[in-house]
């Protein structure tokens, strides 16, 4: 499933301002190796974000995005102690999902 997500979740008020770093190739299935064989497509299709457990963000995306893409959103409500969930799943059907504890 690869390595965990770095995820960073900094309060001002009620606001967390997140920022998500994905390790993950996102081929898009148009580059060759250097044998010349096509390198197939191997992209994060959708994102996923909860707060204790409630939905708070959403994307779908396509291998547009660059390797090991870094994601950063908002979310309004949020206080010390909440747990965040992200979550992603790709074009192969792997999904990974890390989980952070809102800090201070």
């Amino acid at each position: 499933m690869g390595d965990p997500m770095k995820i960073r979740a900094r309060l001002q008020g009620d606001v967390a301002d997140v920022r998500v770093l994905m390790a993950h190739p996102m081929e898009t299935g148009q580059r060759k190796d250097p044998s010349g064989k096509v390198i197939p497509a191997h992209f994060i299709k959708e994102i996923r974000a909860e707060l204790n457990g409630k939905p708070v963000f959403e994307a779908q995306i396509s291998q547009a995005v660059s390797r090991n893409p870094v994601f950063a959103f908002r979310v309004k409500g949020a206080k010390a102690g909440d747990k965040l969930r992200i979550t992603w799943e790709d074009n192969t059907g792997d999904k990974r999902t890390d989980e952070i504890t809102v800090g201070g």
